[in-house]
């Protein structure tokens, strides 16, 4: 396979407090890579420093370009799109609205994927004019996940999709994840709590243990090797 993204080395934290130390990470174009890790692991220091929202060390590579100094902009224009931990919808504004500020970095075609997104999620259609903060849980997350999708991203970055969400929606957004995946081809890097649902979908899987991997591999040999099943899946 072709590596779509490459982090080397990759060292982040916020002021002099170091998270992340030194991680190397692949994705693979067309693939679904899972970061598995208690909380406090630095699951969403490694999204925000890929993603550029924070400073980072180490090496950054996005389809084989070097992109280690590029600010979080240039890393969406370079077809990189976060799903932060959240949701980080616009309140004030429409589904509508939030949906065209996910095509900033777009000149045309912007009312097209609009419909397309409302065919997939048909409850953000019927909510189509509808604050984007009387929306449900679940629903924003919808809205975060199509915003982030309004600019033809190479690659996705959600970072715990699921949380505080009901376990019928959870499911109903993971195979969501895994038919852009399969149908459109979208890459995707995931960081989630559910790891059991997580790793359905996952080709690959990273462990995170206080900012270190501590083991990778595919999903299938992760989910086979008993230590880590007790210790990260739970079961």
């Amino acid at each position: 396979m072709t590596a779509l993204l490459e982090a080397e080395g990759l060292r982040a934290g916020y002021g002099p407090v170091e998270v992340l130390h030194g991680i190397d990470l692949v994705v693979d174009e067309g693939e679904i890579v899972v970061v598995l890790g208690a909380n406090g692991a630095g699951k969403t220091t490694t999204m925000r420093a890929i993603s550029g929202v924070i400073g980072r060390r180490g090496k950054v590579v996005l389809g084989g370009a070097d992109v280690t100094d590029a600010s979080a902009d240039a890393i969406v224009r370079k077809g990189v799109a976060l799903v932060p931990q959240g949701r980080g919808t616009f309140v004030d504004l429409t589904v509508e609205d939030n949906l065209r500020i996910g095509a900033y970095t777009r000149s045309g075609g912007v009312d097209g994927d609009i419909d397309r997104w409302f065919e997939v999620f048909p409850r953000l259609k019927e909510r189509r004019t509808q604050r984007a903060g009387g929306l449900s849980g679940g629903e924003q997350q919808m809205l975060a996940v199509s915003r982030a999708l309004m600019s033809r991203p190479r690659l996705l970055l959600c970072d715990e999709p699921s949380l505080g969400l009901a376990p019928i929606i959870v499911q109903e957004l993971f195979a969501i994840l895994g038919r852009l995946n399969k149908e459109e081809g979208v890459s995707v890097l995931l960081v989630e709590q559910n790891a059991n649902l997580a790793m359905d979908i996952a080709h690959r899987a990273y462990l995170l243990e206080t900012g270190s991997i501590v083991a990778s591999g595919d999903a299938d040999t992760i989910r086979g090797d008993d230590a880590i099943r007790k210790a990260y899946l739970g079961y």
